[in-house]
């Protein structure tokens, strides 16, 4: 199908653009890198008036580190996420998830601050910043504000960033010593959207015993969710098969699974722990 008629605008600064937004706040779409938003205007899914256009906003794309933290702007590709050597070295597990993400041609166009907006429920990136415990921050027409990941989802396809405000940065936290992470998943053939993805960050001592670790889960959930109970139950433990199966087991503990023609809603609460275990397990080999 052929989108509905639209009025196209390509704002070069992120005040320019936000200037738009206020001006068509319940008219105006934000395109990005255009995986999600385009196919809904050729479905007539979204049938915006104006689209803003943020792609030649160059300050959003850059990947570095300042202080202890590593910067992430919005419109930073997949695929610049999957090639950094700032990453690879850094935080390695930003860079497997891109990795796992559609195809070449999708991780060249389409942009992590995109993916996260969006909010699929069965995206890549969530779990992956969800684990890592990252900040995301907001700027609007009355200044910026800073989310916790846990706080930006709020449920299938909705987060908490207001019609007029832009996602222009995602902060990472520096990882200690002895950190491993890992994101695995069991994707769509088609898509290679996750019908259940899990990413971890994993910290550990000398002795193997967990000291911090985070889990994000995608897929399972009409959002996706930090395994709390599954954290809890490793931390201060001596990690071994024994303790990290147990723990997995949680990973869907209390939660309504979806369900859908790819799996059945217990099919997911299964291999959300089956991956919770393996994640776990890569995670701590490398950070052993």
């Amino acid at each position: 199908m052929i989108p509905s008629s639209f009025e196209y605008f390509a704002p070069k600064t992120v005040q320019e653009a936000l200037g738009l937004l206020s001006k068509f706040p319940d008219e105006a779409k934000v395109l990005a890198g255009g995986h999600s938003l385009l196919p809904q205007m050729k479905l007539r899914l979204a049938t915006p008036k104006y689209i803003v256009d943020i792609g030649r906003i160059s300050a959003l794309s850059s990947i570095k580190e300042e202080g202890a933290k590593l910067l992430i702007g919005a419109l930073a590709t997949h695929h610049s996420l999957e090639s950094s050597a700032l990453l690879k070295e850094k935080c390695p597990l930003l860079s497997e998830t891109a990795a796992a993400i559609g195809d070449v041609q999708v991780r060249n166009r389409g942009t992590i601050g995109g993916s996260l907006v969006h909010a699929d429920p069965a995206a890549d990136w969530p779990a992956a910043i969800l684990a890592l415990d990252a900040e995301l921050k907001l700027v609007g027409p009355a200044g910026e504000r800073v989310l916790k990941a846990q706080d930006f989802f709020v449920d299938m396809l909705t987060t908490a960033l207001k019609p007029n405000e832009l996602l222009t940065e995602i902060r990472i936290p520096q990882l200690p010593p002895r950190t491993g992470g890992a994101y695995l998943k069991m994707h769509q053939k088609a898509s290679g959207f996750a019908i259940v993805g899990v990413a971890v960050r994993l910290t550990v001592d000398a002795s193997q015993v967990c000291r911090e670790v985070g889990i994000g889960v995608t897929g399972v959930a009409s959002k996706p969710y930090r395994a709390r109970m599954v954290e809890d139950a490793l931390k201060g433990k001596k990690l071994d098969s024994a303790v990290i199966a147990t723990a997995a087991r949680k990973a869907s503990e209390g939660l309504d699974a979806l369900s859908d023609l790819h799996a059945s809603s217990e099919y997911r609460s299964h291999l959300a722990g089956v991956y919770t275990k393996r994640a776990l397990e890569a995670a701590l080999a490398k950070a052993k």
